[in-house]
């Protein structure tokens, strides 16, 4: 009985650190292409 109350507990916080590392990955995923998207209104702006 021990030994599954261990796994339901140790599979739910794995699912939980699976959603942080998801919502971080979009959340990166969103401020490389902030970045980028800056970096060629930088460009396009001193190449006039």
């Amino acid at each position: 009985m021990t030994l599954l109350v261990l796994l339901t507990f140790t599979l739910s916080s794995c699912e939980l650190v699976g959603d942080i590392f998801e919502a971080g990955m979009w959340t990166m995923l969103i401020i490389i292409i902030l970045i980028v998207f800056l970096l060629v209104w930088l460009f396009r702006k001193l190449r006039r």
